[in-house]
């Protein structure tokens, strides 16, 4: 009996269906029916498939078979080896998200390491590579958490501080005027001052003038 994959999993195919007519299955002597499990899952019938989605059928039946022969002949070290790198990626990929998804990060690291140190010494050429992409995905977990801790203290430090009133410009007043006008009116006070005392001066020099004529 051949199988066919499927989205919900390999289904039998049987080329050679029993008739519609055919009685119960027969039990076993635990009580168990023998055909219970083949009942459960839909059976397909090549016969009834057109001829290309048959050979698509086949097609896939004959990948199935061959990966698992190639699944077969790899070591069981590299394999695990190759989900634990698995393992990495995911974690990864959950670190870059923003903000990054530290629950389910954690979850894949904790994986591979229980697998890395389970396994210690059992994981052939990939051990090493295995513990040192463990190290490199531990480091990048904590310092991402450092730093998001770091931010989200400092915007609450921000948040905390009171924030300054805008200051509002006031008119100047004329009382800022007041000076200048008052140095002006100095000016003038000691302009005039000086003038009337050079007129004075001049006056007295004539007036000594005319004396010392008259004597």
């Amino acid at each position: 009996m051949s199988t066919l994959w499927t989205p919900g999993g390999e289904v039998p195919v049987d080329r050679n269906p029993p008739p519609p007519d055919a009685g119960p299955a027969e039990e076993t002597g635990s009580g168990e029916k023998a055909g219970a499990g083949a009942a459960a899952a839909p059976r397909v019938d090549l016969d009834d498939l057109s001829p290309e989605e048959r050979e698509q059928a086949e097609q896939m039946i004959r990948d199935m078979a061959e990966a698992r022969e190639r699944l077969l002949s790899a070591p069981a070290a590299a394999v695990v080896a190759n989900h634990g790198m698995g393992l990495y990626e995911l974690a990864a990929l959950h670190l870059t998200q923003q903000p990054p998804n530290f629950s389910e990060a954690v979850v894949a690291i904790d994986a591979m390491g229980a697998v890395t140190g389970a396994l210690a010494g059992r994981l052939g050429d990939a051990e090493a590579t295995l513990n040192d992409a463990l190290g490199q995905i531990r480091k990048a977990y904590v310092q991402l958490k450092s730093q998001t801790a770091a931010s989200g203290e400092a915007q609450a430090a921000d948040s905390e501080k009171p924030q300054k009133p805008e200051s509002s410009e006031e008119p100047e007043s004329s009382e800022t005027e007041e000076p200048e006008e008052s140095e002006t009116e100095s000016s003038e006070t000691e302009s005039s001052e000086t003038e009337s005392s050079e007129t004075e001066s001049s006056e007295t020099e004539k007036s000594k003038t005319e004396k010392s004529d008259l004597a």
